[in-house]
């Protein structure tokens, strides 16, 4: 994008509303996403910090009135710059405390989206952080009531969760001036937001009320960062910013605004569900739209739900996806029509694993295995359809051959040149030459035995008349040459049922490996979904050891002792969660065997079926040579 559009505007009631040009733009990233979302008052230079973020001057609208210039949330979309592979997504929030707006809970609201999908929460502020600067972040307070992780249990407080889901958080300190010093010693910018987040003892209205938005802060957002900017240039001129020249800024200010890109480049994580399910620009595109219009209902955002949600749709569009590789695939292949059954076998496994992985890679939470399963029976549908429409272009293939063959003697019959003595044999002999140019020619057709089948059995009706018209043959050598064309048909209908029994046992052994296939895949796509679940769940127990080694270090020993708590419930549920999703996947993996077995147990009773008339045939071709 080569500026900024509006992802999320204000709607003529007051109610947001999502852009629809901008969701499209999202929904062509098909790279994993790290979103960055700046929030904070109005007037107090967030749009500048974006477009620096984009590697340009100018972009966001920038405001240099008493009215907030940003509306809504609005979207920049640029790659990059240091993660190879991925796009970076900035927002930039409507200024909060317009007091033009006349709407508390819209601030609250855009707080809100801005905290469900960012990876990065930039919180911008001007002058110190003192008690005033912490009680204007008193959004965050507000987000147990605003933000749901589970859709059971309405009642229950769920925030403990947050930690797995909530964004990295910077505190953006503009035009800051003083000396960062605690008890007389030089302090880094995060001891000094620490220092301005720590707690007070006492159970006191006013020191609840003190701790409620500093205890959230550390709760919700365990990984904090501190940046303190000096003024950009002169004081007079902060309010110009936008319009001053780059070589107007001061050195420092532009040292530390490098700094803060760097660092916001190299620490900023990929934006991920729950379970560790990775975002890109489609997936994203979605979620804005759900979490929008959920805010807009009155409802409140159920991370869960919106998981769901974005499973149901993300996985049908996996399916689609698969079938198209495969379709496609298979529609190159019918331009070659008719062709070996092992090369229509060997490209349906190649295409089937093409089209699995590709599932694979969209699909996530498909618990009950039910939309691989329509991916599977989508795709045998169409393997036995391209199987039929192989098997038709190599009938006609071979019918059009015999029919080139055949074109003498069918002149001959018509001439009458067979209707004399010794007219069978010459029958027979032009007869034994065309089949042998058919085999010759079509010995590789999967339809060469059927075909040919089908036409000795026409050409018999001609060859009973020849021979009883043959006067040069006695009545018995009539009968034992009548006998020895019954066998010869015999025989080329076993050849025709022997070669329908390789076809179909060829296409078990397809089964089989498509199958085998699709189970190592489905192992991997589990082992992978198990692995981002324990590595989601470490990273909020960690934080949470954090959060209680700094209660304990502060004097906090209740608190902690209350964490400690916290976390055997929450490791409990961790456990139970990760036993679940094993239990899910070995249950898709048990009913994909399932059904696998079904599929091969039905080709197994036709191929026994096939057998036995095989034998039966056989038996009736011996009897008849024992008789000859």
């Amino acid at each position: 994008m080569d500026t900024p559009v509006c992802l999320i505007d204000t709607g003529s009631e007051g109610k947001l509303c999502v852009q629809e040009s901008a969701l499209q733009i999202l929904q062509q990233i098909q790279e994993p996403v790290v979103v960055v979302a700046v929030v904070g008052l109005y007037r107090t230079g967030k749009s500048y910090l974006m477009n620096r973020l984009a590697g340009k001057q100018t972009g966001f609208a920038l405001g240099s009135t008493i009215e907030s210039k940003t509306k809504g949330i609005w979207m920049w979309c640029v790659s990059h710059p240091t993660k190879a592979g991925t796009t970076l997504v900035l927002l930039d929030t409507e200024g909060l405390g317009d007091v033009d707006k006349g709407d508390s809970k819209h601030d609250t609201n855009i707080f809100c989206l801005a905290v469900l999908l960012s990876s990065t929460l930039v919180y911008n502020s001007r002058g110190t952080i003192d008690n005033r600067a912490v009680e204007e972040l008193q959004f965050v307070t507000e987000l147990t009531e605003c933000i749901k992780v589970k859709s059971s249990d309405e009642d229950a407080d769920d925030s403990s969760e947050f930690v797995k889901f909530f964004p990295s958080f910077i505190w953006a300190v503009r035009d800051f001036t003083l000396e960062r010093k605690i008890d007389g010693k030089d302090a880094t910018e995060n001891e000094y937001l620490e220092f301005a987040l720590k707690l007070k003892h006492g159970t006191s209205k006013k020191v609840m009320e003190f701790n409620l938005p500093r205890e959230c802060i550390q709760k919700f957002f365990p990984s904090r960062t501190c940046f303190t900017f000096p003024f950009p240039t002169a004081p007079e001129n902060v309010s110009r910013l936008e319009s001053l020249d780059p070589a107007d800024l001061s050195s420092e200010f532009l040292d530390v605004t490098d700094r803060f890109c760097k660092l916001v480049f190299h620490e900023s994580r990929v934006k991920k569900l729950k379970d560790g399910i990775t975002v890109n620009g489609r997936v994203l595109s979605h979620l804005v739209k759900m979490y929008v219009d959920t805010i807009s209902s009155g409802a409140v955002p159920c991370l869960e739900n919106a998981v769901i949600a974005m499973a149901m749709i993300e996985n049908e569009s996996a399916v689609k996806e698969g079938l198209q590789v495969y379709q496609s695939g298979m529609e190159k292949l019918k331009d070659s029509f008719p062709v070996e059954l092992k090369d229509v076998s060997s490209e349906h496994q190649h295409l089937s694993s093409l089209a699995t992985q590709t599932f694979m890679k969209r699909s996530f939470r498909d618990t009950d295995g039910k939309y691989l399963k329509s991916l599977e029976e989508n795709i045998n549908k169409l393997f036995d359809g391209y199987l039929c429409q192989n098997e038709q272009a190599s009938k006609r293939r071979c019918e059009d051959l015999l029919s080139l063959l055949s074109e003498p003697m069918t002149e001959k019959l018509k001439q009458g040149f067979y209707a004399k003595p010794g007219g069978y044999d010459l029958f027979c002999k032009d007869l034994e030459d065309i089949v042998k140019n058919y085999n010759n020619q079509a010995n590789k057709e999967v339809k060469a035995e059927e075909v040919l089948e089908e036409f000795l059995k026409q050409k018999s009706v001609e060859s009973k008349a020849i021979l009883q018209a043959d006067k040069k043959l006695t009545e018995k050598e009539k009968k034992i040459k009548e006998e020895i064309e019954k066998t010869a048909l015999l025989e080329q209908e076993i050849k025709a049922k022997e070669e329908k029994q390789r076809q179909l046992e060829e296409k078990m052994e397809a089964e089989r490996k498509s199958n085998k296939e699709s189970m190592r895949q489905m192992k991997e796509k589990m082992d992978e979904e198990i692995r981002l679940q324990r590595e989601e769940a470490e990273r909020a127990m960690d934080s949470k050891l954090r959060e209680q080694a700094d209660l304990l270090e502060k004097g906090f020993k209740e608190k902690a002792d209350k964490m400690s708590q916290e976390m055997e419930v929450f490791k409990r549920q961790n456990a139970e969660a990760e036993r679940n999703r094993a239990r899910e996947f070995a249950e898709m993996l048990d009913n994909s065997n399932k059904r696998h077995e079904e599929s091969m147990a039905m080709m197994m009773q036709q191929s026994r079926e096939q057998m036995q008339a095989i034998q039966e045939m056989n038996a009736r071709s011996s009897d008849g040579c024992c008789i000859l």
